[in-house]
């Protein structure tokens, strides 16, 4: 607790605001002012401060010949209007600054429900597929779960619109209340919040600058991205999509943007005991007394990945000659810390406390890009485009909306996830048309049981594959054979041309090609089934 000041200087420090780091969910302010003070203990006023500041956070540093004693968040409180309506009014606005609070704090909650329904679905996907791949989940199951997740995600997004709209609301009530206010000649707020900082300056006296900053809530950043495809290079612009509804403005500022979290950090997770126990049966419910009971059933989900992106065919340049210099992008300068990295921005940014988004570029990136058509004949005859890029920068991309550009042009988005130095990741780039695919059944025979026999089905493939590119074309082929899960299902590979380049214990085969311009390439694939008498056939497909 700090000592009781000889004198309080009434007249607040002037401390705008210099500098702002700001982080995924939050973000630390800084103002920067300088006072005259003569020897001995003062208190001084850093205001006005954004009422939801978190007072734990707040910090105070700077240059004098003076010691810091002790720093307090206070609400100041300025000689008030005899006219009942102008107290009235402030009444109307402490309420709404309340109010605007714990809609902030809403808004936080929400959004962490909705990133943990996320990451729900993205761990359920996998679990899922492999699930229905080896039989041990049934598809009605899995289509419950995801109507369950889609649901809560839809009720998870409508609740925020619905904060953020309350929010909006209340900002123009508090705008009109500043308007009113003003036009009565009370242009102060009658109540501020404040820090008072408690200094005792040597003797002589001292010009001290005060560095005070803060975090506040109802700020953050996203990442969004550029990738322009250009043959066997891939440039990849990283965005940082800064928003905040703090309850004050920022001005044009030194703004860095950083990957920590520092509400998440704070403690290292620890196990509970995993129990194991014989199961007990519960008890048989008691009859029922009356009718129509209804009962529940549980919905749940494995939602589906992001849609395929619009066909992004590989750029053409032309050769001019001693064509003028590229436009210089300019980027953030990066620091890396132990389990995070922060960028400053190459301009200084303004961010009004508006929750609008305000971008700015992070980092620019040359990637080699290897590109190649992936193809399942058996699903669907579309050629798909596919880059496989290896993260050679120093940065790790966090995860975030890509808008994907080709000859200068756009084509469509994607979703880029979290991707590490060193990491290689693959990203669809749509349907390609000039990759024409068939798959057509060239033949087909089918026996029926005799007494003592067994049914059998016949059946071959053909897969024709033709680049009408202008370029060779690495090109991913995929098909299957059925697998049985039963003893009286006997599956037997009659034909497999040209064998194929990998197969899995689950039948699925992989052939690699490069095709020239204009060739063609054609696999042959044929099986038999045998079925034991009396047995129901299910799953089969052509």
């Amino acid at each position: 607790m700090s000592l009781p000041p000889d004198q309080d200087f009434t007249e607040p420090v002037d401390a705008p605001i210099v500098a702002v780091t700001v982080y995924p969910h939050r973000a630390r302010v800084t103002r920067r002012g300088s006072v005259r003070l003569p020897a001995g203990r003062h208190r001084v006023f850093v205001e006005p401060l954004p009422p939801n500041l978190i007072s734990d956070s707040i910090r105070v540093g700077g240059q004098g010949n003076a010691a810091v004693l002790g720093v307090d968040v206070v609400r100041r409180t300025r000689p008030v209007s005899p006219d009942p309506g102008v107290a009235q009014m402030r009444e109307r606005r402490r309420v709404l600054d309340a109010e605007q609070a714990e809609l902030a704090d809403l808004d936080a909650v929400h959004l962490r429900h909705t990133e943990f329904l996320t990451s729900l679905g993205q761990r359920a996907s996998a679990s899922y597929a492999r699930a229905l791949a080896i039989g041990s989940a049934h598809p009605d199951a899995v289509a419950a779960f995801a109507d369950s997740l889609t649901s809560q995600l839809t009720e998870a997004h409508a609740r925020r619109r619905d904060l953020v709209q309350r929010r909006e609301e209340v900002g123009r009530e508090i705008a009109a209340l500043e308007r009113r206010l003003t036009a009565a000649g009370n242009r102060r707020e009658p109540d501020r919040t404040a820090a008072a900082v408690d200094v005792e300056v040597g003797e002589g006296g001292t010009d001290l600058l005060l560095d005070l900053s803060y975090m506040v809530d109802g700020a953050g950043w996203t990442s969004s991205y550029d990738v322009r495809v250009d043959g066997e290079k891939l440039s990849l612009t990283w965005y940082g999509q800064v928003s905040q509804r703090s309850g004050e403005d920022w001005p044009e500022c030194e703004l860095a943007l950083s990957t920590a979290r520092p509400a998440e950090t704070a403690t290292v997770p620890e196990l509970d005991p995993w129990y194991l126990n014989r199961y007990t049966p519960p008890p048989p419910p008691r009859p029922m007394t009356y009718p129509g009971a209804a009962y529940g059933q549980p919905a749940m989900a494995a939602p589906g990945g992001p849609p395929p992106m619009p066909s992004a065919a590989p750029m053409a340049s032309a050769v001019e000659a001693a064509p003028p210099p590229p436009v210089v992008q300019a980027t953030a300068t990066v620091s890396q810390g132990v389990t995070a990295a922060t960028y400053r921005t190459a301009r200084p940014v303004a961010v009004p406390s508006d929750g609008q988004e305000h971008r700015a570029t992070v980092a620019a990136l040359d990637l080699a890009v290897v590109l190649d058509h992936v193809t399942a004949p058996a699903v669907s005859t579309d050629a798909h485009l596919r880059a496989t890029v290896t993260n050679t920068s120093e940065h790790t991309l966090l995860p975030g909306k890509a808008s994907v550009f080709t000859a200068g042009e756009f084509v469509g988005t994607t979703g880029l996830q979290t991707w590490a130095p060193g990491e290689e990741i693959e990203l669809a780039l749509g349907v390609d048309d000039r990759v024409r695919v068939e798959r057509e059944l060239v033949n087909r025979k089918a026996s029926k049981a005799t007494l003592g026999a067994t049914r059998r089905q016949e059946v071959e493939y053909r897969i024709r594959v033709t680049n009408h590119t202008p370029r060779p074309s690495r090109l991913t082929i995929l098909d299957q054979l059925p697998v049985s899960r039963d003893e009286n299902i006997v599956v037997r590979e009659l034909k497999v041309v040209p064998p194929p380049a990998e197969r899995t214990e689950l039948g699925v085969l992989t052939w690699r090609f490069t095709l020239p311009p204009g060739q063609p390439v054609e696999i042959f694939l044929g099986f038999r089934v045998d079925v034991s008498k009396g047995v129901e056939l299910v799953g089969w497909r052509e």
